[in-house]
C-alpha cells in the first residue's frame, strides 16, 4: 500500500495591482506579506536579493556616467572641428582674394602711372575707379606717401641719400606704391630714402 503522506494546504497569492472587485489600486504589501510568509520566513533572500539589485544599479550608473562622458568629448571634439572647418574656410577666402588682387597689381600700377601723367581721362577714369574701390572693399590698401618713416618691414629702397632735413630715415619718393590685402604685404612700397647726415 502507498505511503500517504500529510496534505499541504493551498495557498493562493493575488499579485494583481487593481482589485478585481472594486477596480481601484491596492495599497503596496511589504514583500513577506505579499508572498504569504510569516515574518522573517523570506529574511534570507532579502539581502541577496538587494544586493543584486544594489550591484546591477551601480553597474548601470557607472556606464551611464562613461557614456556622458564620451558624448561630452564627441561633442567637445565636434565643436572644434567647426571651429577648425570654419578657420580654414576664412583662410581660404582670404588666401583667394589676396591671388586675384596680387594678380592685378600691373593693371593698378598702369591706371596710377596714367593718373600721375594726366591720361586717364573720359570712360576709362570711371572703370578705374570703380576697379579700385571695388579691391578696396574687399581688403586691398594702396600706401606710400612722400615724407613717411622708411620702415624695411613695408618698404623697398631702390635708391639711399643724406639730408640735412630729416631726422630719421625717410621716405623721400614714392618710385612705386606698396599694396597689402589685410595684414598681408602683397608688395613693399618701392621708395627713394633719405637718412639724416
Amino acid at each position: 500500500m502507498a505511503e500517504e503522506f500529510p496534505a499541504e494546504p493551498t495557498v493562493i497569492r493575488d499579485k494583481r495591482r487593481l482589485d478585481p472587485e472594486t477596480g481601484e489600486v491596492r495599497p503596496e504589501a511589504p514583500a513577506a506579506e505579499a508572498a504569504g510568509a510569516p515574518d522573517g520566513a523570506n529574511g534570507a533572500d532579502e539581502p541577496a536579493a538587494t544586493s543584486v539589485a544594489d550591484a546591477e544599479l551601480v553597474a548601470a550608473q557607472a556606464l551611464a556616467e562613461q557614456r556622458l562622458d564620451e558624448l561630452q568629448r564627441l561633442n567637445a571634439e565636434y565643436v572644434n572641428y567647426r571651429k577648425r572647418v570654419d578657420r580654414d574656410r576664412d583662410v581660404a577666402k582670404n588666401a583667394a582674394l589676396a591671388g586675384v588682387a596680387e594678380s592685378l597689381l600691373p593693371v593698378l600700377d598702369d591706371v596710377h602711372l596714367a593718373r600721375q601723367h594726366g591720361d586717364l581721362s573720359g570712360p576709362f577714369a570711371a572703370i578705374a575707379e570703380k576697379l579700385e574701390a571695388t579691391l578696396q572693399r574687399f581688403g586691398l590698401v594702396r600706401y606710400g606717401e612722400n615724407g613717411e618713416p622708411f620702415d624695411p618691414a613695408v618698404h623697398e629702397a631702390l635708391m639711399h641719400a643724406h639730408s640735412d632735413e630729416v631726422e630719421v630715415a625717410t621716405c623721400t619718393q614714392i618710385l612705386q606704391p606698396g599694396y597689402r590685402f589685410g595684414e598681408r604685404v602683397l608688395r613693399p612700397a618701392r621708395v627713394a630714402v633719405a637718412d639724416p647726415q
